[in-house]
């Protein structure tokens, strides 16, 4: 195979069935995909913590509509940022309650601070941040 090169790990064999028992919950084919994965991971973790790359990540965030000047603030902080807000996706909970993910693209410590930003918004109920790397970086 180009482009593949192979090499071993010694484990501990309590670890490594813990690892196997992992994986096969999770569907992987094999060892060596989930091993990838944590490696992508890994270096993705470690672009973050740098924060000058190119990122990408998700926003979610559930607050209720009704709270006073809410809606203004958060579109207010979006229109603000509108280079790294892609695209947005809001949707009505219940009657009183909307869940608004915004898809973010920049410099990872921008995008890490206009999340922090809007999910500390008063009256924002949750939020979460989900980072990733661009496709290049997980090459």
């Amino acid at each position: 195979m180009p482009g593949i090169t192979r090499f071993g790990i010694s484990l501990d064999r309590g670890l490594l069935a813990k690892f196997d028992r992992l994986i096969g919950r999770k569907g992987y084919a094999n060892r060596s995909e989930a091993i990838r994965d944590l490696i992508r991971d890994s270096l993705v973790r470690a672009q973050w913590e740098i924060g000058d790359a190119d990122a990408v990540g998700t926003l979610t965030l559930v607050y209720d509509h009704e709270t006073r000047e809410l809606e203004e603030r958060l579109t207010e902080l979006q229109h603000a940022h509108y280079q790294a807000i892609v695209s947005t996706l809001h949707i009505h909970l219940d009657a009183h309650h909307c869940l608004e993910v915004l898809v973010l693209r920049g410099q990872a410590a921008l995008l890490k601070t206009i999340a922090d930003r809007l999910i500390g918004t008063r009256g924002v109920k949750h939020g979460t941040f989900s980072a990733t790397a661009e496709g290049e970086a997980l090459r």
